[in-house]
């Protein structure tokens, strides 16, 4: 009898214990560098494709790849929105140049326009566990021909262009999925633990 209260307190002592650890591991993936906030300060980078054709998108991707490479080396050394704000204003140009180049490279004859300013429209996203409101935003918009493809967005200031806000993946992503084998070993280690405790193995 007194084994069977052992049995019963253990695995009582078990279904409260498993689920507090997995919340506490969900808050220090929340509270960690998983996902970040974007400030309420930021300048943004969104470009709009021709069309949802494979090709528009490709162009559209080759635009980004370009244009974010250039302006995260501008504001890499750069702390203050304000002096961000003044550099990009005045390398607008120049960021018209590049796409310039890059449509001229893949012999597209498509029209584009590039601006800056504090009330681009942005849709709702959902990225992580935080979801950012449809709204305008402070921006450089670049688009590409009739602008009626699907979109892709960053943040340039301060740099977060390495989190691929449009499809809401990050590459913590793959860190997780290859933590779950090592949580189901602890989980077996523990299941073998009271076998061989009980003389049950």
């Amino acid at each position: 009898m007194k084994k069977l209260v052992l049995i019963v307190f253990i695995f009582i002592l078990l279904l409260i214990t498993f689920p507090l650890i997995g919340m506490s591991q969900l808050e220090e993936k929340q509270g960690g560098t998983d996902y970040q906030v974007i400030p309420d300060e930021a300048i943004r980078l969104r470009i709009l494709a021709n069309s949802d054709s494979d090709a528009d998108q490709e162009l559209k991707r080759m635009v980004r790849d370009e244009v974010n490479e250039v302006i995260t080396e501008w504001v890499a050394e750069i702390t203050d929105i304000e002096e961000a704000r003044k550099l990009i204003e005045a390398r607008i140009p120049e960021i018209n140049e590049i796409v310039k180049e890059v449509l001229k490279g893949e012999g597209s004859s498509d029209s584009f326009k590039v601006e800056y300013g504090s009330d681009i429209t942005f849709p709702a996203k959902l990225y992580g566990d935080y979801v950012y409101p449809a709204g305008e935003y402070e921006a450089v918009l670049i688009t590409i021909g009739e602008g009626k493809g699907d979109n892709w967005w960053c943040v340039l200031f301060p740099p977060l262009c390495f989190l691929d806000f449009s499809n809401g993946t990050t590459v913590a992503a793959e860190e997780d999925t290859e933590e779950e084998p090592q949580v189901a070993e602890e989980k077996t280690e523990v299941k073998f633990f009271l076998f061989e405790w009980f003389g049950w193995s």
